[in-house]
């Protein structure tokens, strides 16, 4: 069963990306992420944000 779409899945992927280079800054504060968890989180808030179909958070 596949959640998201090919859309969403590409996003997550390039902050997982920017995320293993160290490049994945968060929020206001811009400090870098350091959490696995923390990076698909933005992924998927970016998409959300680009109107991709993602489940909401439960």
């Amino acid at each position: 069963m596949n959640k998201y779409g090919g859309r969403a899945r590409q996003t997550v992927r390039i902050a997982m990306h920017k995320f293993k280079k160290g490049e994945l800054k968060s929020g206001q504060t811009d400090k870098t992420v350091i959490n696995r968890k923390q990076a698909i989180a933005i992924g998927l808030s970016e998409a959300r944000k680009k109107g991709v179909k993602v489940p909401y958070k439960s």
